[in-house]
């Protein structure tokens, strides 16, 4: 296996399961600081931005590898 092709997978596989442990972790905040719905909501929403900003780059990144833009 080429070592470009496997630092791709494992920067991929392991950035999600760092966005899963986020996830338990902000779950777990919102849970003991008795946040609430919209508490949780919000600290989720924040998470979810931080998410959605990691699959942008890689998406813009592909394209413009590709040649697209």
């Amino acid at each position: 296996m080429d070592p470009a092709v496997f630092e791709e997978w494992m920067m991929t596989i392991l950035v999600s399961v760092l966005i899963l442990f986020m996830g338990f972790i902000v779950w777990d905040l919102a849970k003991k600081s008795k946040a609430g719905r919209f508490g949780s909501m919000i600290l989720f929403f924040v998470l979810g931005l931080g998410v959605a900003a990691f699959i942008i780059k890689s998406v813009v990144i592909g394209l413009i590898e590709s040649g697209v833009l």
